[in-house]
């Protein structure tokens, strides 16, 4: 499992909290200082989150476990679904709808009728549908496809959700609390860390440090599935 060094954290970004008046006191504990209003982190405790995480994440990745990438603010959506398609994991980075993992039942439907309309259109069948009919039809399907697309292969419920922001996600997090899906996340300063199993704090704003982030978690997760790989061939 590669290393994180501070320079690397440093380069990227990772120190940077938000200004102090808008911190969350339980994040004291991974806070370094402050400098000109905003709080620095303490980057120790990142690279500690980051290698805590990693061989969490790669545990689960080799026992066949499945993770679900959240993250819905503008820097971190093409970021999201690259790293999780890299993987071969589900994402959501778009807008995240109440009830995704609470009333998934719901959410397959939708991604059943999506499957069901497609192919439809591939029979030609929707060739003798109404304008008005095919145009509501097609509306809906683009709503589908903007906010579920990530999670079309996602059969059940995830084992591990990654956050992004967990503040901004915070629905998506209360939904995994509520259902004991332990949570993975880049958490700023304004942060409850309390709600997260692992909390890896740092700049969740900066490009630089959600790719690295990411990329450290998602090399990890292939670790894992490559290590579980050899041992079935060896056994």
């Amino acid at each position: 499992m590669s290393t994180t060094t501070i320079k690397e954290l440093i380069d990227a970004g990772f120190h940077f909290g938000h200004r102090s008046s808008r911190w969350n006191p339980k994040m004291k504990k991974y806070i370094y200082g402050k400098r000109k209003l905003i709080h620095i982190i303490d980057l120790k405790e990142t690279a500690r989150g980051i290698l805590t995480a990693s061989k969490f994440l790669a545990k689960l990745a080799g026992s066949g476990g499945k993770v679900l990438f959240v993250g819905t603010k503008w820097q971190a959506r093409k970021l999201i679904e690259t790293e999780a398609q890299r993987c071969g994991m589900a994402y959501v980075n778009e807008r995240w709808l109440g009830g995704t993992l609470t009333n998934f039942d719901t959410i397959r439907k939708s991604l059943k009728y999506l499957e069901n309309f497609e192919k439809l259109e591939e029979s030609g069948t929707t060739k003798g549908y109404s304008k008005k009919l095919l145009s509501s039809l097609n509306r809906k399907k683009r709503k589908i496809k903007k906010n579920l697309e990530g999670i079309r292969e996602m059969h059940k419920l995830p084992d591990v959700l990654v956050v992004i922001d967990p503040k901004k996600e915070h629905i998506a997090v209360q939904e995994a609390n509520k259902l004991g899906i332990p949570t993975v996340s880049l958490a700023d300063t304004d942060s409850d860390p309390d709600l997260s199993d692992v909390c890896v704090p740092g700049n969740d704003d900066a490009m630089r440090s959600i790719k690295y982030f990411l990329e450290k978690i998602v090399d990890a997760i292939l670790e894992g599935k490559r290590t579980a790989e050899n041992i079935v061939k060896a056994s």
